[in-house]
């Protein structure tokens, strides 16, 4: 019944990379997540069809606000759940500013098409971000996870676990949407490392991991040689490749680049 229910109030866009949640109980276990960390600003990122929404706002002392960028959505939520009057930011999450002074905590079911452009955004928002716990695509929500010498490890982890501590909590099937997607999905949950790594900056160690990942077949040396002088190249570190380096490494020579 809900599915058809669903269907009808509104049309799903591939182009906006929407599969809905309809699972009550992923919806349950996604909020028992988020409450394990206390919190009193509270902002969802693409509510849709409104699956998790009716529990966050439920949620005691907590100041609410969800981003959704497709008016027909809008629309619905409004007309669904009138307390979200005044709560909806009608933009892209991509081009807002932060939906709060102070600290707060994110979550949703995020597209997963724009997934990497949306941890970015988590990343620049680091100062204030106190928690998020966000659904992805598994093949991605297993990247930001990985360890260094893991197949999946990447760009995304390595800039990703500078600033946070990542956990991987749950798998999520593909019947627990509408319509299912061709891929499972994975929830994580991102903690403020409550000690970053030093750098030279963050400008650099963007640089540095975007190099190395981008010829991550070749030795460092080979992939980074653009980045330092021939005498640090020297360092034996530099015969490994880059899904070998920590992210603390990958911080250190921050200092050693040109």
């Amino acid at each position: 019944m809900y599915s058809a229910t669903f269907a009808a109030m509104f049309t799903l866009k591939k182009s906006l990379g929407q599969h809905f949640l309809k699972d009550e109980n992923i919806c349950r276990k996604i909020v028992a997540s988020l409450q394990q960390h206390s919190f009193t600003q509270l902002l969802e990122v693409g509510p849709g069809g409104g699956a998790l929404t009716k529990y966050l706002l439920a949620l005691k002392e907590v100041d609410f606000k969800a981003v959704e960028l497709d008016d027909e959505k809008v629309d619905y939520l409004l007309t669904t759940y009138p307390a979200l009057k005044g709560r909806i930011i009608h933009q892209n999450f991509l081009d807002i500013p932060k939906p709060f002074a102070g600290k707060f905590t994110l979550v949703g079911n995020f597209p997963y098409n724009i997934s990497s452009q949306i941890l970015f955004k988590v990343i620049e928002w680091k100062d204030d971000v106190e928690c998020m716990v966000g659904m992805f695509q598994k093949e991605m929500a297993q990247r930001v996870a990985a360890p260094e010498g893991s197949k999946t490890y990447g760009v995304t982890s390595v800039l990703t676990q500078a600033f946070f501590d990542v956990e991987y909590l749950f798998d999520v099937n593909e019947k627990c949407f509408q319509p299912p997607p061709k891929v499972k999905s994975g929830v994580i949950r991102l903690l403020p490392k409550k000690q970053i790594t030093s750098m030279k900056s963050e400008k650099d160690l963007f640089l540095l991991v975007k190099t190395a990942f981008n010829q991550r077949r070749k030795t460092l040396r080979n992939a980074v040689k653009s980045l330092f002088d021939a005498t640090i190249l020297e360092d034996e570190l530099f015969n490994k490749r880059a899904e070998q380096l920590t992210t603390g490494q990958f911080a250190a020579l921050t200092f050693k680049m040109k």
